[in-house]
């Protein structure tokens, strides 16, 4: 039996940048019964909240004490103590180091034509801060849903831009994510660091978790997880994760 269920969030737990469904609400909740559980994804700590921990329906104190929030790749970390959630550490990138990998992403974009500035939503951003990462959305994060899907359904357009940064500012590593974004970071800031954090925090072993994650391939961002060797459930949609779900509450 597993101790922790772990996920990502965008196109496992949801669809891209949205709230989870009732269903995967429901699962969830009852995952708090038995299980840690723990997202972890590029996003904001305000995202985790608004797409999930705020769509629980109606969660004790005892379950939100097994819920984890694994910020921006788990370089931060949040849990529920006390009746509220608290950073229980943050590992930021410095100035200059956002300053470069803002301007590189950019110049690479603008090279390549990817550089989508008139499609923003009013006060929308094409590269975001998260402390411990800056994210390429090439869109924005207030882009309609099916206009993502459409933009780079195959990866094509963010896999040149990730080489080009690459060739820019080879000292920072990039990940593709979710529909639109590259995620960027220092060396070794990847989810490796973030579920070698979770094993600590949860004083847990690899073989206590089960991964669930859209990104399993050679250069998604769910594959240093894979390279760790925890189990991993490769799924196409917060569908698929749900029908996973079904199956192990129905085990227990």
């Amino acid at each position: 039996m597993k101790k922790v269920l772990a996920f990502d969030i965008d196109q496992t737990l949801n669809v891209a940048k949205t709230p989870i469904t009732d269903d995967i609400a429901s699962l969830l909740l009852q995952c708090l019964d038995h299980f840690e559980v723990c997202p972890i994804s590029g996003q904001k700590f305000d995202q985790f909240l608004i797409q999930i921990v705020d769509r629980l329906p109606h969660p004790t104190e005892e379950q939100l004490s097994h819920l984890h929030l694994f910020v921006a790749q788990g370089t931060q970390y949040y849990r529920h103590e006390d009746g509220e959630w608290k950073q229980i550490y943050n590992y930021p990138l410095t100035d200059e180091q956002v300053k470069k990998i803002s301007e590189t992403i950019e110049k690479s974009a603008r090279e390549l034509g990817y550089w989508e500035e008139d499609k923003l939503q009013a006060g929308d951003e094409i590269i975001e801060n998260r402390l411990s990462q800056v994210t390429f959305s090439a869109l924005g994060q207030k882009a309609g849903t099916e206009e993502k899907y459409a933009w780079d359904p195959d990866h094509k357009k963010r896999e040149q831009i990730v080489a080009r940064c690459k060739e820019l500012a080879p000292e920072f590593d990039y990940e593709i994510g979710g529909t639109t974004s590259i995620n960027a970071i220092t060396p070794g800031m990847n989810k490796v660091f973030g579920m070698t954090h979770l094993l600590e925090e949860l004083h847990v072993k690899k073989e206590d978790i089960l991964y669930f994650g859209d990104m399993t391939q050679p250069g998604g961002n769910d594959y240093p997880v894979v390279q760790m060797g925890i189990d991993t459930i490769t799924v196409r949609n917060h569908e698929d994760t749900a029908y996973a779900l079904r199956g192990i509450l129905g085990v227990i």
